[in-house]
């Protein structure tokens, strides 16, 4: 299995950057394809992003599409959420999570391994 750990998140005004990351344990980082989710109070846990295990593909919930981006550095065996413009319906707690079922996956049940949450909170 791999363990997950967030961190970067904080508190921030509309229009500020974050950078999150993502740290793996393990040597088989570049076997798992990657998510970024998130969970707002009385919501349910949504797709943010996804990066397959090279990455070279990508997938972006709309809500984020030319704000964020997804990158991974196998070598670091680190994740990445790069937040941009961000807004106050982004404040969150943001999950990295790890599948190998398939390449790329915006599917929620498809990841098998959960981080335990960083969050991000935009004041307006």
């Amino acid at each position: 299995q791999v363990q997950l750990v967030e961190s970067g998140g904080g508190l921030v005004q509309a229009g500020d950057s974050l950078r999150l990351s993502c740290a793996a344990s393990g040597r088989t980082f570049s076997t798992y394809a990657l998510g970024w989710f998130r969970q707002a109070p009385g919501k349910e846990r949504e797709i943010v992003a996804a990066i397959s295990r090279g990455g070279s593909n990508k997938r972006y919930a709309d809500s984020v599409k030319g704000r964020f981006t997804i990158s991974r550095d196998n070598a670091k065996n680190t994740v990445y959420l790069q937040m941009n413009s961000l807004k106050p319906e982004d404040s969150a707690v943001y999950y990295c999570a790890a599948q190998a079922t398939a390449a790329i996956t915006i599917v929620l049940p498809w990841y098998d391994y959960w981080g335990q949450g960083t969050q991000v909170t935009v004041s307006s």
